[in-house]
């Protein structure tokens, strides 16, 4: 039978702007005392999960006409699923991960945090500390020792690089971005441009029910939280074509988590035929997905106005790291450096002080199924208005929801009883990069897709086009 579950759900539904009454859709069923943490971060994974299985039953019933299907979460399926990276098996080999340079170093004055997994970040965060490139994790440690966290953090982001000083909470809300984050919503959803007729998709049936089926997607994101949302509509029928830039390729072994269902393009927006093919894609698009810092891709034409301007009726949907405003708008910033910043690192800190993390990339996981809910939400309204919409989300605000919005005062539950077994919500497939061994989705309801249509080919090896014609 499953149990309702708590008001962290309502939460993220009622910041979805869905009809209260539809969550008591929801059961949820599963062992106890997973992803422990003196966060509440079991809470925050089942209560996003649940939202978005609740948006794609919600536009079910409205392509089928019938009621909204019973949405079942799985709380083993939903902690696989927010440590999907590190399920993932490729030929029986783990994916890269972390790289050495991305870790915490202790300063003069407390820590700090890198990322540099990416080639040209760790180039940048070795000039700006002024070692040269065949540097280790022993020579940065060595300069970092004497150096304080803020001036490290601000030097190194001059220089294009990642690097955030650990702060706690209450630093964090009186820092100028922190106070920016606090005035907005876990989510933001507006209209943009002139009146469009309302969109009519057509009537849904079969089995298994695709509420996404006939939406075509272009996504532009990268690392796990902007993926994770085109994932799930891609599991939920859409056609997600995946753009990269071939000048800033993504990890292969990150697509191969994330890139389940979709294809993958490359285009230079920068030359004249990539920026032809964007707008032949764009043509026919119905949704655009962003996870860039917000303004990089206006120089392109890709700010949300002028998108929506040359394609009316658009569902927008925009992630950044450290939201749309504030000090902090335009930087670039990754799941672990929000969590340094916003305090979680020292809430989740070891006995001896060294920072700590949350048992899963909980920020990236969570903010993109409310992404992905946000998008079926606002296709299920745009069936009485087909105006364009825009949904905006952060790393930061979901952060903020973790830390001071989520029910912290509910005493924590029973520790894991032994009976959670991540073997049972992971498949396997043959796919162009080999075996995969993968963490299903934990989107469910009933009548609804169980695992993807395909697996996650090579990076951008796919032709610039739809699957379909007309």
């Amino acid at each position: 039978m499953g149990q309702r579950l708590g008001g962290e759900t309502a939460q993220a539904w009622a910041a979805l702007g869905g009809a209260p009454e539809l969550t008591d859709r929801i059961r949820c069923t599963g062992p106890p005392g997973l992803l422990p943490a003196r966060l509440p971060v079991r809470e925050l994974a089942r209560a996003t999960v649940a939202s978005c299985a609740l948006a794609a039953a919600e536009l079910t019933a409205r392509r089928t006409g019938r009621p909204v299907p019973a949405v079942r979460v799985d709380d083993g399926a939903v902690a696989t699923a927010f440590v999907s990276e590190r399920r993932l098996r490729i030929d029986g080999r783990a994916p890269s991960t972390f790289a050495p340079l991305s870790r915490f170093w202790r300063t003069a004055d407390g820590w700090v945090r890198t990322h540099a997994n990416y080639p040209h970040h760790r180039e940048r965060l070795l000039h700006a500390l002024g070692l040269p490139a065949t540097a280790d994790a022993a020579d940065v440690a060595a300069e970092l020792a004497g150096r304080r966290a803020e001036e490290v953090q601000e030097t190194v982001y001059a220089a294009g690089g990642l690097a955030v000083a650990a702060r706690t909470p209450r630093e964090w809300a009186v820092h100028g971005q922190g106070a920016t984050v606090a005035t907005h919503p876990l989510v933001t959803r507006q209209r943009l441009g002139a009146s469009a007729p309302p969109r009519r998709l057509p009537p849904l049936a079969g089995d298994p029910l695709l509420p996404a089926r006939g939406l075509r997607v272009l996504d532009l994101t990268r690392v796990i939280a902007g993926p994770v949302a085109t994932r799930t509509l891609a599991l939920l029928g859409a056609d997600v074509l995946r753009i990269d830039a071939p000048q800033l390729a993504e990890s292969q072994d990150a697509h191969n988590d994330t890139g389940f269902g979709k294809r993958s393009t490359a285009l230079d927006l920068g030359a004249r035929s990539g920026r032809a093919a964007f707008e032949e894609l764009l043509a026919d698009a119905d949704v655009v997905v962003t996870g860039y810092r917000p303004g990089s891709l206006d120089r392109f034409g890709l700010a949300p106005e002028a998108l929506a301007e040359r394609r009316p009726g658009l569902v927008l949907a925009r992630l950044s790291a450290w939201g749309e405003d504030g000090p902090w708008g335009g930087r670039r910033g990754f799941d672990s450096l929000v969590q340094v910043a916003t305090g979680i690192a020292v809430v989740e800190a070891d006995a001896d002080g060294t920072p700590g993390a949350l048992p899963a990339q909980a920020l990236d996981h969570g903010t993109g199924y409310l992404l992905a809910a946000a998008v079926l939400r606002s296709l299920t309204e745009q069936a009485e208005t087909g105006d364009a919409q825009l949904t905006a989300l952060s790393l930061a605000r979901t952060a903020r929801w973790l830390v001071h919005g989520t029910a912290q005062d509910t005493p924590p539950g029973p520790a894991a009883d032994g009976t959670y077994d991540p073997d049972g919500h992971l498949r396997s497939t043959d796919s162009p990069v080999g075996r995969l061994r993968y963490a299903a989705s934990p989107v469910a309801f009933d009548g609804g897709p169980t695992d993807w249509a395909a697996p996650p080919g090579r990076c951008g090896a796919d032709a610039p086009r739809w699957r379909h014609d007309g």
